[in-house]
Formats: C-alpha cells, sequence, structure tokens
C-alpha cells in the first residue's frame, strides 16, 4: 500500500508538462483484485504521438515514436515489408490469431493460456510502451471457455490505449479494475459475434475512454444502433483516412466515437 501511494503521489506532484494519463484504476474494496499497472509507468516527453492505422476487421497498427510497432488481433497477414516488434491475438476465430507467425516477429502475445488452468499473464516493456493484458471469457458449450480472450492495454505517450479482442461478456468488477480508465478503446461492435450493442455501450460508457476506435463492423444497422446507444453522451467523427495520430494534447475533451476507414498495411 505504501508503493502504491509513493507512485500515486510521484505522479500528482510531476510537472504539468509530465503528468501521465489518469489510466490506472485504484479500487481498495474489491477482495483478490490487484491494482492496474504502475509499475514502470513511463512519462513521455512532451507531445510524443503515437500513430494508429486501422488495417481492417480487428487488426489495427500502433506505433510507437520510438519504434515499436504492434499488430493487434493478428492473423497471419501483415502485408509485407519489415514484420512488426509485436503482435497480438485472440482465441475466437481464425482471422484473431494463428499458429504460425512471421518468425521474424519478436513477441508472440497469445490472448489465452497454455491450458484452461492457467490464463495468459503478460507485461512487455520495451522502449517507450508497456504491454499488458486482461483475460475474459469466450462463449463455449456447455461451458464458456475461460480466460481465453485478452483485452491488451498499451502504455504509450502518457495515454493508455485498449483493444477489446474478441470479448463476449462485460467485464466483471475486478476486470474493469485491472483494465483501468483508458483514454483510447478498440473496440469490435457488430453486436452478435462479440458483444450485444447494447452490452457493448454499457462497457464503453464504464471505459469512460476519450476516443474510441469502431473495428469489427459487419452492417450498417448494426453501426447505427451503436451510434444510437452512445448518444448523445458521445461526440461521433468520420477520420478521412486509415491512419490517425493522436497524443495526450490532442484527445477530444468530449468522448467521441471516431470512424475510420480500414486500409492497406503500413510499414515503413
Amino acid at each position: 500500500m505504501l508503493r502504491l501511494l509513493a507512485c500515486l503521489a510521484a505522479v500528482l506532484l510531476a510537472p504539468a508538462a509530465a503528468l501521465a494519463s489518469q489510466c490506472y484504476a485504484f479500487v481498495e474494496r474489491v477482495p483478490g483484485v490487484r491494482y492496474a499497472a504502475l509499475d514502470g509507468v513511463l512519462l513521455a516527453e512532451d507531445g510524443e504521438e503515437v500513430r494508429v492505422t486501422y488495417l481492417g476487421h480487428s487488426s489495427f497498427l500502433i506505433e510507437t515514436q520510438a519504434g515499436v510497432s504492434i499488430v493487434t488481433d493478428y492473423y497471419g497477414n501483415h502485408g509485407g515489408g519489415a514484420p512488426p516488434t509485436v503482435v497480438t491475438m485472440n482465441k475466437a476465430h481464425t482471422t484473431h490469431f494463428t499458429t504460425t507467425p512471421d518468425p521474424g516477429i519478436e513477441h508472440v502475445l497469445p490472448g489465452w493460456g497454455p491450458d484452461p488452468a492457467t490464463p495468459a499473464e503478460h507485461r512487455l516493456k520495451l522502449a517507450d510502451v508497456v504491454i499488458r493484458n486482461v483475460t475474459t471469457d469466450i462463449r463455449g458449450w456447455p461451458e464458456p471457455e475461460r480466460d481465453a480472450n485478452s483485452i491488451f492495454v498499451f502504455e504509450v505517450a502518457d495515454m493508455c490505449l485498449g483493444h477489446l479482442g474478441h470479448l463476449h461478456h462485460v467485464p466483471s468488477e475486478e476486470q474493469f479494475a485491472l483494465i483501468g480508465q483508458l483514454d483510447v478503446v478498440m473496440a469490435p461492435v457488430d453486436g452478435s459475434w462479440t458483444l450485444s450493442i447494447e452490452e457493448m455501450v454499457e462497457t464503453l460508457q464504464r471505459l469512460k475512454a476519450r476516443l474510441v476506435l469502431p473495428m469489427h463492423a459487419f452492417s450498417q444497422a448494426g453501426m447505427e444502433r451503436f451510434v444510437q446507444g452512445l448518444a448523445p453522451e458521445f461526440a461521433f467523427e468520420t477520420h478521412d483516412g486509415p491512419v490517425l495520430t493522436v497524443s495526450l494534447a490532442t484527445l477530444p475533451a468530449r468522448p467521441t466515437v471516431l470512424m475510420m476507414p480500414a486500409g492497406p498495411r503500413l510499414m515503413e
């Protein structure tokens, strides 16, 4: 507890230009829950940015200023060029993982553990980014498959970016505590294969992210229901391309859903 208070004090007393985003959970009354990450928090240089490219389906390319490249829900195709530094994967469908990743990828992070009794637990620190995960269940018969999906959180440039993966249920109180408050969230909005639209709206309202990037959308009708569910609390905008540069300073003051068209894999 003393260590936690010391970390919190260090953040609160830092100069204004160096303040980290408040994307960490401080939960005192949930039995058995450890705190969302504080060790190794990387305070960014003033004005540090992250480039996010929507590759399609549930895959995004996240590129940090230190040169770390991450592809989410990687299923084997990175479009040529140099492989990314890190890939994350989820288990629900083969469009979200591969058993034969490119051997040039330095870090392959599956969202599920080696056996049902051992959940995946990742905490990887590379240059200017920390990558961690929070496991959730996926549907199964007759019982759900425990801890087979991971919500991956990328702590970079004083922000927390979260990728919800193939989320099948509203996170529990314990899971929300482990995730923390996200600044940017990549959210599946298909309304059937993952969460229902109503459940996704509930989840996003709890996460309180300032920027929501929809993914895994299969119909215009579903997207319209998603928009209606979040209005008027969230603003809605359309980006003019698949590449977005984001920083703590440029995050919208009002929670905003930003529609991005999918584009080709960009790896410079």
